[in-house]
Formats: C-alpha cells, sequence, structure tokens
C-alpha cells in the first residue's frame, strides 16, 4: 500500500505501464520506422491514435496491420509485416498507441 502511494504521489503509478509499451515497441523493432510525437518513415503514434479515435475495429484493424503489414493509409511507403510479434503483443501495442495522445 504504501509503494502504491509513493508511486502515485510520484506520478509513476500511470508512467510503468507507458514505459512498459515502449519497451515492447522498441524491441519489436516499431521504433525504426516511428515514434511517439514524430513522423519519421512512418507516421507517429499520435498521428495514429487521432486518426482512429472514433473508430470501434481499429484495436482489430491496426493489430491486423502490424502483423501483416499495409499499404496506401499514411501514403506510398508500405508497412511491411512483422512477423516477431505475436496477436498478444500486436494487441498490447496497438492499446498502447490508441492512448497516446
Amino acid at each position: 500500500m504504501k509503494r502504491a502511494l509513493l508511486l502515485a504521489a510520484l506520478g509513476l503509478a500511470t508512467a510503468a505501464p507507458a514505459l512498459a509499451d515502449l519497451a515492447l515497441a522498441t524491441s519489436k523493432n516499431c521504433m525504426s520506422c516511428h515514434a511517439v510525437d514524430r513522423k519519421i518513415l512512418g507516421p507517429s503514434f499520435k498521428d495514429i491514435a487521432a486518426k482512429y479515435k472514433d473508430n470501434k475495429g481499429a484495436p482489430d484493424l491496426l493489430a491486423g496491420k502490424i502483423i501483416k503489414g499495409g499499404s496506401g493509409v499514411w501514403g506510398p511507403v508500405p508497412m511491411p509485416a512483422n512477423n516477431q510479434v505475436s496477436d498478444a503483443d500486436a494487441k498490447k501495442l496497438v492499446a498502447w498507441i490508441l492512448s497516446t495522445k
């Protein structure tokens, strides 16, 4: 209980999951083409979150794009398939991406 109060007081209670998902994105090579708040080769995660904020089917759609790849939504550069990402990890990544604002 004391630890939870201390973490909440320091603002770390909500930072830990965000850092863990950033670590997951880094470990799955997402950060080679994406950044949280700026375009690199692909769109920023904040831009993705803004584009899909009202789309109820976005979690499944985006998880599929992470695993299978896609093209044409953000311009001419295709997103390659990422075979090293499991369905569970893709869902975690999408939840984190959609929470960036």
